[in-house]
């Protein structure tokens, strides 16, 4: 217990130095472990998040920025499609499910997203409380959305245009929404998000029918297509009959338009056939529409992203090395600058095996130290970094975990503070009294 005292006191001896040197290895720790959380925790949201999408279809742009706005909800959306031209992609037989998804207000900053009940069972997300949205205007709220809004059910709210607090600053709409439910914590996109049927988001933008049903006009695109090609056969007979039944065809005309003018953000489609791939990419050719494919943009921004940590973490690393070095010559400066009063402690009783575990102490102790400080430090940075995400994506980070990636680098921390320590202490243990004495 004495020798641990000695080894502690020994440290400080030279406060500047060890400081240095603390502050380098706990620098060097604390980036290493940062990126290794905020690594781990991206990889795993965007992999919860794609789930089971094959492919996004949205307007023409960036397929990343499509991926992005419409699977994540943390970009702007690249436009909206026409639910008339997506029907014969959606109705393709390669296509096993389309999930639609309309954007356009927000409330308090968080997004209002026009979809069916299927958006959330499709990432398995459960109710908390309350009902799912049926009727227009009626929204289920996901868990983290309700929590941050303090948003209760029964509760009602204006919604603002556009998709950010900070974007156009307006009244709310006339339209109140009616908060009827509250799903369970997830771990998605769902936590997040203000869910409506679609029709509430036409409604509000004056691009909806409001006697029809929302699914109904998404789904009817065929029967459209089949009206229009018999007004076309018989438009002779529909001029004659225009006198006699002007209200009615004025009436249906509207309602062609309402339709034809519907609009959605983006479709999520999961794919039937393992021809998909091959089919859909040729239907939209010649359209103003892309198909996405999540996994393909996503392992690209991961390839990106992950250049950019791989140069940090080697940064790092090297920081790493050179506190090590700094452990090693500050134990050897010691050493030398103390060899006298180890010889006094070796005629004195002292042995050999005793200065040798005095030295790794000092030296296991410096970085023991610089380890602990460095964890802290990663926690602190995922922190802030969760603080930023929550202000701008309404997302959040875990600094309060421990990954098992985190258990090599402490071993591997700990044991090159330990080679670091082997020379100084094998020079002590080997030390010539006599001739230090004689020396001194």
């Amino acid at each position: 217990m004495k020798i641990i005292f000695i080894a502690w006191k020994n440290c400080w001896q030279k406060a500047g130095a060890t400081t240095l040197t603390l502050l380098l290895l706990s620098f060097g720790v604390g980036i290493i472990s940062m990126m290794l959380l905020l690594e781990n925790q991206l990889s795993e949201k965007f992999n919860k998040n794609i789930k089971d999408i094959d492919f996004v279809l949205g307007a023409k742009g960036s397929p990343l920025q499509l991926i992005l706005a419409n699977v994540y909800h943390i970009d702007a959306p690249t436009g909206n499609i026409k639910v008339s031209e997506a029907q014969r992609i959606i109705e393709n037989p390669t296509v096993k499910e389309a999930i639609p998804l309309a954007y356009g207000d927000n409330y308090e900053g968080w997004r209002i997203v026009g979809t069916t009940p299927r958006y959330a069972e499709f990432y398995g997300v459960k109710l908390k409380e309350g009902k799912i949205f049926e009727s227009p205007f009626e929204v289920t709220v996901g868990s983290y959305a309700a929590k941050e809004l303090n948003l209760k059910l029964g509760q009602t709210f204006k919604s603002n245009h556009g998709l950010d607090k900070e974007g156009e600053e307006e009244e709310g709409h006339d339209q109140l929404f009616t908060v009827v439910g509250i799903y369970e914590a997830s771990g998605t996109v769902i936590d997040r998000l203000i869910l409506t049927p679609v029709e509430s988001i036409w409604e509000v933008h004056n691009h909806g029918d409001h006697e029809e049903n929302a699914h109904a006009a998404i789904v009817s695109a065929e029967e459209h297509d089949a009206e229009h090609a018999h007004e076309e056969e018989s438009a002779h007979q529909d001029e004659v009959a225009a006198d006699n039944h002007a209200p009615e065809e004025d009436g249906h005309e509207e309602g062609h338009d309402h339709e034809e003018e519907r609009e959605v953000t983006a479709y999520l489609l999961i794919k039937r056939l393992p021809m998909a791939p091959m089919i859909l990419p040729q239907l939209v050719k010649n359209t103003n529409m892309q198909l996405a494919l999540p996994a393909i943009e996503i392992n690209r921004l991961n390839e990106n992203f992950g250049i950019g940590m791989s140069v940090v973490k080697a940064v790092a690393i090297l920081i790493m090395i050179i506190s090590f070095l700094s452990v090693f010559i500050s134990l050897y400066n010691a050493l030398r600058e103390r060899q006298y009063e180890l010889a006094i402690l070796r005629t004195l009783g002292g042995r050999r095996i005793q200065l040798f575990i005095l030295i790794l102490l000092e030296g296991f102790f410096m970085v023991a130290l610089g380890l602990i400080i460095g964890l802290v430090l990663s926690r602190v940075g995922i922190t802030m970094l969760s603080d930023m995400a929550k202000d701008s994506f309404h997302d959040e980070f875990n600094a309060f975990i421990f990954l098992p990636q985190e258990y090599y680098l402490v071993g591997i921390t700990l044991g090159l503070g330990v080679v670091a320590s082997l020379l100084p202490a094998l020079r002590a243990f080997f030390m010539d009294i006599s001739k230090t004495l004689s020396n001194d």
